[in-house]
């Protein structure tokens, strides 16, 4: 549970960051093209930050406790936050277009978080 609040927390922490260094450091460096691969990874990375502190919540002892789905979930968020966010920061930092096959890994891990919410909801929801 703490752990998970912590690593969701440090997603945040991180979100801010980034949209605060692109919308100063990199405001000549990134084209319009760029610049909304930039805010597409960092809305991405936000929601799922706010996602993996609830998911913490959820795995108090007053709701769900540590069930194996929701640790699956926050593993799966925090390596979809790498591979989805990661690889269009690096894309829109580079323009190398093949970084966009690695997207999509992301997208996946964040679609099994998501389904491992939904089935620890439905085994041990009272």
């Amino acid at each position: 549970m703490k752990g998970s609040i912590i690593s969701g927390a440090i997603q945040g922490f991180l979100a801010v960051a980034l949209g605060a260094f692109a919308a100063h450091a990199l405001e000549d460096k990134l084209d319009a093209y760029g610049t909304g691969i930039w805010n597409t990874a960092i809305q991405y990375q936000m929601l799922h930050a706010v996602a993996i502190v609830l998911v913490g919540i959820l795995m108090s002892k007053a709701i769900f406790g540590e069930v194996k789905q929701l640790k699956i979930a926050v593993i799966c968020f925090n390596a979809g936050v790498v591979f989805f966010t990661g690889s269009l920061m690096v894309l829109a930092l580079t323009g190398i277009k093949v970084l966009g096959a690695i997207t999509p890994i992301g997208g996946v891990l964040f679609l099994i978080g998501w389904a491992m919410i939904i089935s620890a909801t439905l085994k041990h929801a009272k």
